[in-house]
């Protein structure tokens, strides 16, 4: 279903060996208790599946990144039918703005519902912990996807290492300008974690630079609209620029269009964010330099079998991180 890469983890060992105990233990219980009742013994186990689950995801915003972890969720969920015979359903349910009370609204209404578990990609960690808080209250499963959980809520996360993912980029953007030049940053939305994470990883590394300038940040609000829109003002305004790193998935591909539309191609140098289609098919055409991905299909795949392990009495670990590539031109056919 995935192919390696995206299914290489960096988690630590201990928390291999730990996930491992776990998914073993859900594919033997069933055979164990079937054992048992042929024996007439009862078997001294909390573990009651059930014939059906429901699972409630809420992303960020209505993105092509969320569909991926949506494809991957689903796959999760055919994962969990073929092995346990339980019915699973995997309600989707996307904020139509990337607003945090509009996404507190589908949680709230998503907790009135008593699904087994809600997995969300929190807008805004503050704003978002009372009402996660209260799912936890009632008895509703919760676990954190593409970000860090919000302090002081136990509870589940599946991610990637967001700063090292945006030092890659980084990085990378200083190579390719030869250690000097005017440099640039798309933010999608401030108060979502990852994104600010990734924002004051872009500029530690190029604070360690003393010919690299950073001339501005600009924000698009996870929209590919508003990134074209804003880096073709900054763009105008700041006629030296020489490169862009980027905080989401949207904001390449926005700003890649007006590096297109200036007539700047190959002269503003652009290090993109993940694996979409659009990311690859603009590495390819020589619009942007790479892409720095985190594997959003195996994010989706993790965070419902936290969730179906939580719903089965069973701790899934604190954390999981899927990892991340770095995607450029010679490399594309290991994507595509």
């Amino acid at each position: 279903m995935f192919n390696n890469n995206q299914f290489r983890f960096y988690v630590t060992r201990a928390h291999w060996l730990c996930l491992a105990l776990l998914v073993v233990a859900v594919l033997i219980m069933p055979m164990l208790a079937k054992q048992a009742h042929a024996n007439e013994q009862p078997l001294s186990s909390s573990f009651t599946g059930k014939d059906n689950y429901r699972f409630v995801i809420v992303p960020k915003a209505v993105a092509p990144w969320f569909d991926s972890v949506n494809e991957g969720a689903q796959r999760a969920a055919e994962m969990i039918e073929a092995q346990s015979g339980a019915d699973v359903e995997i309600e989707y349910s996307a904020p139509q703005q990337s607003q945090v009370a509009v996404q507190n609204q589908i949680l709230e209404q998503a907790i009135a519902t008593r699904p087994d578990g809600i997995a969300v990609d929190p807008l805004d960690a503050n704003a978002n912990r009372a009402i996660l808080q209260e799912a936890l209250d009632q008895g509703i499963n919760v676990v954190i996807f593409d970000s860090p959980a919000p302090e002081g809520l136990e509870v589940s996360s599946v991610g990637n290492d967001f700063c090292e993912q945006a030092k890659i980029a980084a990085r990378r953007l200083v190579e390719r300008l030869g250690e000097k030049g005017q440099v640039a940053i798309m933010m999608g939305t401030p108060t979502a974690p990852n994104h600010a994470i990734r924002v004051r990883c872009h500029k530690e590394v190029f604070a360690q630079h003393p010919d690299i300038q950073v001339i501005g940040t600009a924000i698009n609000d996870d929209s590919i609209a508003k990134a074209q829109q804003q880096a073709a003002a900054l763009m105008q305004s700041n006629p030296e620029l020489d490169g862009w790193v980027v905080s989401e998935a949207s904001g390449p591909i926005g700003v890649a269009q007006a590096i297109k539309e200036a007539g700047k191609v190959g002269e503003v140098k652009l290090v993109g964010l993940e694996k979409l289609p659009e990311m690859l098919q603009l590495i390819e055409e020589g619009v942007a330099d790479s892409s720095v991905a985190n594997r959003p299909e195996a994010q989706g795949y993790w965070t419902v079998q936290a969730l179906w392990q939580q719903s089965l009495g069973i701790k899934p670990p604190d954390y999981m991180d899927t990892g991340v590539d770095l995607i450029t031109r010679d490399k594309l056919d290991d994507f595509q």
